[in-house]
């Protein structure tokens, strides 16, 4: 099979951690992205799920007390601008 050589954009930080990577696996560059094109190619697909990062323990418990917060304002304080909170915080220390 002829080879041909392409050229693409990579960041230079993930190009160095990706060599680092697969010299451990006894492999280099090309041929971790030869493997790559194979698989997509025998799958018709990207080989792996693509999706958004899923949030940490204390984003998930953050989200979780804005939704409480917001079905149950009554049992909150509001208050009119950053200042104001901001104020009130200063002179309860």
């Amino acid at each position: 099979m002829a080879k041909v050589s392409t050229s693409i954009s990579i960041d230079a930080d993930v190009k160095a951690q990706a060599q680092v990577l697969f010299a451990d696996l006894g492999m280099d560059l090309s041929t971790a992205i030869n493997i790559f094109l194979r698989q997509s190619v025998r799958e018709n697909a990207i080989p792996f799920a693509i999706q958004r990062e899923n949030p940490n323990a204390d984003t998930l418990a953050a989200i979780r007390e804005r939704d409480e917060m917001a079905k149950h304002a009554e049992r909150y304080k509001r208050y009119s601008s950053f200042a104001q909170f901001m104020k009130e915080e200063e002179a309860d220390v």
